[in-house]
C-alpha cells in the first residue's frame, strides 16, 4: 500500500510541475512594444519579431510577458503561442515495485526492454470499402420505432 502511495505522489508531482510550465509566446506582427502599464503607456523595450517571450501575468485582453530585453505588457492579439517540441514523456520507476491487480485474470505480459527488430502493429480503421450505402441515425430510429 505504501509503494502505491510513492507511486501516486510522484505521478501527482509530475502532473503539477507541468501544468505551471512556463508558456512561450512570439510576435505574430512583428516587433512589438512591451510596456510599463496594461492598455499602453511607456514603452519598456521592443521585443524582436523571432523573440521568444515568457508569460508572467495574464490579464483581460493584455499579458504581462518577459524577454531577453525587459518584462512589459503586451496585447494578446499581437502575440501567439510558441509550440514546444515533444520531448521524452516516459518515467523512469526504478527501485519501485510496481504491482497491480486485474479484474479477469489472464495472460498479461510486460515489456521491460525495446526490442529493436519489433516494428509495431498496424491497424487500418478505414471501412468505406465495406459500406454498400449510407444511413441516417434518424430514419433507422424512425424505421425501428426508437424515436
Amino acid at each position: 500500500m505504501k509503494m502505491i502511495k510513492k507511486v501516486m505522489f510522484v505521478a501527482l508531482a509530475v502532473l503539477v510541475a507541468s501544468s505551471f510550465a512556463a508558456k512561450k509566446v512570439k510576435s505574430k506582427i512583428g516587433d512589438v512594444d512591451l510596456t510599463k502599464e496594461k492598455g499602453g503607456g511607456s514603452v519598456v523595450c521592443t521585443a524582436g519579431f523571432n523573440d521568444e517571450l515568457t508569460i508572467v501575468k495574464e490579464a483581460d485582453t493584455d499579458v504581462l510577458v518577459k524577454g531577453n530585453c525587459g518584462q512589459g505588457w503586451v496585447e494578446k492579439s499581437k502575440i501567439e503561442y510558441v509550440a514546444q517540441a515533444a520531448g521524452d514523456k516516459s518515467m523512469k520507476l526504478e527501485g519501485v515495485d510496481v504491482v497491480g491487480w486485474l479484474d479477469n485474470p489472464s495472460a498479461v505480459f510486460v515489456l521491460e526492454n525495446d526490442d529493436i527488430d519489433f516494428d509495431g502493429v498496424n491497424i487500418d480503421r478505414d471501412f468505406k470499402e465495406y459500406l454498400q450505402h449510407t444511413m441516417d441515425r434518424e430514419q433507422m430510429e424512425m424505421h425501428n420505432n426508437e424515436n
